[in-house]
């Protein structure tokens, strides 16, 4: 059969040198077909186009071209070989050392010019190059993520071979005219150059072009999701209604808050189901605007749901309703998966005959056998937790059963986590987006300082003064339990007992971890809001749903290891009161961290954690265990900004529209089936 004539999804890994063990290795990470293979992209390039004088080689990867005037020496000692020699050229020498390899010391030529790449080595002021690799060409060397049973120098040989079927398994998927609005490359050309560049050149317009393709198939496969939902219940929402609403609230509304309520009335007086995501930084008055929306949507005669992510979370939402939706009558109701049989069938009934018009909960609220007499709003808090799948299903809980044609409930998201507007306009590309950018005022910016390890004591001695003041502080680790292997990590456990014992001995410590029985750590929890808890030791379960006011400290032990934006999320636990604020970063020099230091703007925050760490870590899409043809993105805003443009032209543009349905059907192919799935960090 003529494989050219199949498929790209069908096209088999014909290829030397993979037999079954390897072919059930590259199963096991997604590789199921030659267009995935081809599609598995480089993680990064070895640079060996750069020459480096042997004087200036220092700790790291490096190139360098001389001669070995000497013969190389091999010595043995503790059953260890080790061959040594030294590389002169202009600049001075380099000396050069290989481990374990006493074949390396007949393969190197004595007074012929060579090259060679390796890691140099720095100790005790002494530096040397590892292990190095003779290489006969300067050129880009791709590097692949490490797939379990394929050696890197085989998999490489693997893909070249690959790529020899580029044209027959990877047709074109971009319009030829688009592809010249946007100036970009031939996707063939692009897939060869983004695994064994040319140069530096050819591989900046390969990336580009995979990068713009990722995205806007990505956006084009949210709208094919989205449009499931068009059809919705215009909800007669008076013209006054959020005006309303903040007439009924003991405080005033920011402009922010009453600009985005406006927009959220506007959807739900739509015969479109409102898909809207609200955006905002810690502290922007997310939850006002939440109850905002159930209000008018139950005066209107319908219920609404506001689903979180944990526990604690759906708690908090639960009491604060009781004290501000409860007296303007509208009954609320509370469903957990933690709940007794008894208090289940209880709400459930109550659910489903309408007598709880809010209703707030975990994932029990899309259980199955959960039903609801007439849902006219959902609303999931800290969106970033939460997957298509997850939303649509508690949409769907508003639809007539067995009726997919029937009218859906508006759909309202929230996120504390501070993402750039523009990669919001992209990750949630199925939701419009409103962002609250401005803050209450009275709010005291909380003081953010990198603490080395050799002042731990003298800040922890800080620590006891606040709690002397009558203050509260949480001290957060990455860790739950010590671990061999990661030995310079603390964890909560550790840190809790030698907390208690040490420095902090006198003080009601407490401690709390995400795997803890729920009401055990429902108890941890409450008596610390109580104040019966002066200090609370926890791993990131309290990132969200923990309000204490009366807290003024946050120590976060060994803070190299998290984002910025998750950085910011928990150094929003403190702050909340009206006492001046700290958060303390216990780790050694640190660019990324110092950016904490200077500003408490979340979307500032997101900004540098997008630049550092790029959008692909943001959306989540670099995970174990997913297939390995991710997103291919440097962090170029300006290039996602291109992207979304683009779709959203598709879209309006009516002359467009053949460009838009051949995007819209690769869009289909490739990524549909994959959207439920997907993860949001």
């Amino acid at each position: 059969m003529d494989q050219g004539k199949r498929p790209a999804e069908d096209m088999p890994l014909a290829i030397r040198g993979i037999g079954p063990a390897r072919m059930q290795a590259l199963r096991a990470v997604g590789i199921d077909s030659l267009r995935d293979l081809l599609y598995c992209l480089p993680v990064r390039y070895e640079d060996r186009t750069r020459l480096t004088p042997c004087r200036e080689a220092h700790a790291g990867e490096v190139l360098v071209r001389g001669v070995i005037r000497e013969a190389p020496k091999l010595s043995r000692f503790g059953g260890l070989a080790r061959v040594t020699a030294t590389l002169n050229d202009e600049s001075g020498r380099l000396p050069l050392v290989w481990f374990n390899q006493p074949w390396v010391k007949d393969q190197l030529p004595v007074g012929e010019e060579i090259m060679l790449w390796g890691r140099v080595a720095e100790k005790n002021g002494r530096r040397a190059l590892q292990n190095a690799q003779r290489v006969t060409e300067m050129r880009l060397l791709p590097v692949y993520r490490a797939v379990k049973g394929l050696p890197a120098k085989t998999f490489r040989e693997v893909m070249r071979q690959a790529l020899e079927h580029t044209d027959d398994c990877c047709p074109e998927t971009l319009p030829r005219s688009l592809r010249l609005r946007h100036q970009l490359c031939e996707l063939n050309f692009a897939i060869r150059q983004a695994h064994f560049p040319d140069n530096a050149e050819a591989l900046k317009l390969a990336r580009r072009r995979m990068a713009f393709e990722q995205m806007l198939m990505y956006q084009a496969a949210l709208s094919l999701q989205r449009g499931h939902y068009e059809k919705g219940h215009p909800l007669p929402i008076p013209e006054d209604g959020p005006e309303q609403w903040w007439k009924e609230l003991p405080f005033p509304p920011t402009r922010a808050q009453r600009r985005v309520l406006e927009e959220v009335a506007a959807d739900l007086r739509r015969e479109r189901a409102m898909s809207r995501l609200i955006q905002g930084d810690v502290g922007c008055g997310k939850t006002a605007l939440a109850f905002g929306a159930m209000a008018m949507c139950v005066r209107a005669g319908y219920q609404a749901v506001m689903m979180a992510p944990t526990e604690i979370l759906a708690r908090q939402h639960y009491e604060n309703a009781l004290q501000t939706l409860l007296p303007l009558g509208i009954p609320c109701g509370l469903m957990t998966g933690s709940m007794k049989a008894s208090e289940k069938k209880k709400v459930h009934e109550a659910a489903a005959n309408g007598t709880f018009q809010a209703l707030f909960g975990t994932h029990a609220l899309i259980s199955e056998g959960v039903r609801y007499q007439k849902l006219g709003l959902v609303i999931t808090d800290e969106q970033h937790r939460f997957g298509v799948r997850q939303r649509s299903l508690l949409q769907e809980k508003g639809r007539a059963e067995g009726e997919e044609d029937s009218p859906a409930p508006h759909v309202l998201v929230m996120s504390a986590t501070p993402i750039p507007r523009t990669l919001a306009l992209i990750l949630y590309g199925d939701l419009d987006v409103s962002v609250v950018d401005e803050l209450p005022p009275g709010r005291t910016p909380v003081r953010t300082r990198l603490v080395p390890p050799e002042k731990r004591e003298a800040m922890y001695g800080f620590l006891r003064q606040q709690v002397a003041a009558g203050r509260q502080a949480y001290v957060v680790c990455p860790l739950v339990e010590d671990s061999e292997e990661m030995e310079d990590v603390r964890s909560a456990a550790a840190t809790f007992e030698e907390l208690k014992s040490g420095v902090l001995h006198g003080l009601r410590v407490a401690l709390t971890w995400g795997a803890q029985p729920p009401a055990e750590k429902a108890e941890v929890l409450r008596a610390f809001a109580a104040g019966e808890t002066d200090v609370l030791v926890s791993t990131t379960v309290i990132e969200v749903g923990v309000n204490v006011p009366n807290a003024s400290v946050m120590v976060v032990e060994n803070a190299e290891r998290y984002g910025l934006s998750q950085l910011h999320q928990l150094r929003g636990r403190v702050g909340r009161g009206t006492a001046e604020s700290w958060c303390f970063l216990l780790a050694g020099r640190s660019e990324k961290l110092a950016v904490l230091t200077q500003t408490n703007d979340g979307f500032l925050v997101a900004q540098k954690d997008l630049e550092l760490r790029g959008p692909g870590d943001l959306m989540g899409t670099r995970q174990s265990g997913e297939a390995l043809d991710g997103f291919l993105l440097d962090g170029d805003v300006r290039l996602m900004e291109e992207a979304s443009r683009c779709m959203k032209r598709l879209r309006e543009d009516e002359s467009l529209r053949a460009e838009r349905e051949q995007v819209e059907r690769e869009a289909a192919r490739h990524w549909e089936g994959r959207l439920r799935r997907m993860a949001r960090n």
